[in-house]
């Protein structure tokens, strides 16, 4: 039985290329970079997503031996690299509709900010009933923190912090800066700033906790500054399609063993050890997690140039992607060996295609009701019913 779970690679394959269109030597995906094709791709992501947290919950090297069960071992080091298609997708979308759409910025926040806050703060505060529920052990001042949102209720919702701080500079940057290249140049800046924080702080049990905060933010720009440049990269890729597609492809590999070596070699975590220039390791190991993420990102995009990605069900999920992403933890947690470390879970399943499918299968329903919830609530607060 602790088998089956190797089915999913095969599985995956199907829910990728299922009704795909391939196209032939001399024809093109005009619609590599719709919204279309890139709901689809970000739909396929948040399942790899998933399964990404549900193998480090039951076969990362972290956890105690006896709960180690393998299967899942692939997903569980490239999580950022996930991430990565949803930060290249929400860069570049942004830019489009900034273009293309007059006063874009009125309403920004109600559009853009306002429904990854909610998310935020929705699936927090369903996460802290469960954890009290379940036994956690928390004071007043405990649960203040949870509650507003200064200590993680939801281990993954680092990214609904990330994204509105993201949000936030291209508002500023794009409102109050009068020449478009200034306007991009503050926006480099902010996320600079961004990063340079997350490499000083120390790993920790508050905000900016550790590198997954920060190794995917660059492609929020690099998705804006390929939307820029679109019409003048597009060509390029075309007339040497062949050797771009190889070369990003060889460089997924490669760069990730080297970013492998890097994070052996510097670390992450070097206050743990008192390693010397604690900084300048860990942005080694961030430079070397760049080139590695922005080889498979790119591999993706320029292969679905030539192929067309998109089905029912993956048009589905690129739907509720938010969502799902937030709450799937929430069943990771509660049929892992223990619930986000700090309690006991409902009920722990070992088998790891059984827990794939009981994360799964709950997931759906929950992202569809938050999303609905959500929507009922930004109508009131906004006035748009």
């Amino acid at each position: 039985m602790d088998k089956l779970i190797y089915l999913i690679y095969p599985i995956m394959g199907v829910v990728l290329f299922w009704s795909c269109k391939v196209y032939r030597k001399g024809e093109w995906n005009e619609g590599a970079f719709s919204i279309s094709q890139m709901k689809a791709i970000q739909g396929f992501s948040a399942l790899c997503i998933m399964l990404h947290h549900t193998g480090q919950k039951t076969c990362a090297p972290w956890h105690p031996q006896r709960y180690i069960v393998h299967g899942l071992d692939l997903f569980v080091p490239f999580g950022y690299f996930f991430v990565g298609i949803f930060l290249f997708c929400s860069g570049y979308g942004l830019y489009k509709s900034y273009q293309s759409k007059p006063d874009y910025l009125k309403g920004y926040f109600g559009r853009r900010v306002l429904p990854v806050i909610l998310s935020f703060y929705t699936t927090g505060f369903l996460f802290l009933i469960v954890r009290y529920l379940l036994g956690e052990k928390m004071d007043g001042l405990a649960i203040l923190w949870y509650v507003t949102g200064l200590k993680l209720c939801n281990p993954n919702t680092w990214f609904v912090i990330a994204l509105p701080f993201l949000y936030l500079g291209f508002y500023l940057a794009f409102r109050f800066c009068k020449k478009e290249r200034t306007a991009l140049a503050a926006l480099c800046a902010w996320v600079f700033v961004y990063v340079w924080i997350g490499t000083v702080v120390d790993h920790n049990d508050w905000w900016m906790r550790g590198e997954w905060w920060y190794n995917s933010v660059h492609f929020f720009l690099i998705g804006i500054f390929f939307a820029k440049y679109e019409e003048k990269l597009l060509p390029k890729i075309k007339k040497h399609y062949l050797l771009y597609l190889l070369l990003t492809f060889v460089g997924m590999f490669v760069l990730y063993r080297v970013s492998v070596f890097a994070m052996d070699f510097f670390s992450y975590y070097g206050e743990n050890f008192n390693a010397p220039h604690k900084v300048l390791r860990r942005w080694a190991c961030l430079i070397s997690q760049i080139l590695a993420s922005c080889s498979f990102v790119f591999f993706v995009f320029i292969l679905g140039m030539k192929i067309r990605f998109g089905n029912r069900f993956l048009h589905f999920m690129g739907g509720i992607t938010l969502e799902f992403y937030l709450i799937h933890g929430l069943f990771v947690e509660l049929f892992g060996y223990n619930f986000a470390d700090v309690t006991d879970s409902l009920y722990y399943i070992r088998n790891v295609a059984l827990m794939t499918l009981v994360v799964f299968i709950p997931s759906l329903p929950a992202a569809i009701l938050l999303q609905k919830f959500h929507k009922l609530l930004i109508g009131k607060l906004t006035g748009h019913q």
